[in-house]
C-alpha cells in the first residue's frame, strides 16, 4: 500500500496500511529484517540501492501533494517489521502532504501486540472496528 499511495495517490480516497515496510533503504538495519536481504536486496549494494530507492515509499513522499486519507497501523512489539516504518511515514506525510482534516493521516500503535499472528480475538475485533470505522467515515458510507 505504501508504494501504491506514493506512486499514484490520485487513485485512492482512503488507504489502510497495516504493519508496513516503508523505508526500503534502511529496512535491513532494524530487528530481523537483515534476513530479508536475499528477497529485497540491500541498499549497501549500489545496484540494489537504485532498485530499492525507485520504489521506497518513504523516499517518494512529495511535498504539497494531496494524498488519500491514511490509517497506518502498527504494533509496538512487532519484531518482524519495526514500528518505526509506520511512525516515520505518518510523521513525514503529516508534515508535507497537502491534506487537511477531511483527509487525515492517522497512526494507530497497539502497545501490547506484535506483527499480528496469534492476536487474541479481542484485539482482532478492535482492529477490525478501527479499520471499518475509518473506511466508512472516509468513503461516506452510511447505514440506510
Amino acid at each position: 500500500m505504501g508504494a501504491a499511495l506514493t506512486q499514484r495517490p490520485e487513485l485512492f480516497r482512503a488507504v489502510v496500511c497495516q504493519v508496513p515496510l516503508l523505508d526500503m533503504l534502511r529496512y535491513q538495519q532494524f530487528q530481523i529484517a537483515k534476513l530479508w536481504i536475499p528477497e529485497y536486496g540491500s541498499s549497501d549494494d549500489p545496484q540494489q540501492f537504485e532498485y530499492l530507492y525507485a520504489y521506497s515509499p518513504y523516499h517518494h513522499v512529495r511535498q504539497s501533494t494531496l494524498y488519500p486519507a491514511i490509517l497506518f497501523m502498527t504494533a509496538e512489539s512487532d519484531t518482524r517489521v519495526d514500528p518505526m516504518h509506520a511512525k516515520k511515514m505518518a510523521a513525514l506525510l503529516q508534515a508535507q502532504a497537502a491534506n487537511g482534516p477531511e483527509r487525515p493521516i492517522l497512526l494507530r500503535v497497539d502497545p501490547k501486540a506484535g506483527h499480528g499472528v496469534g492476536k487474541p480475538i479481542s484485539k482482532l475485533v478492535e482492529d477490525a472496528a478501527d479499520v471499518w470505522s475509518f473506511l466508512f467515515w472516509q468513503l461516506e458510507i452510511t447505514a440506510h
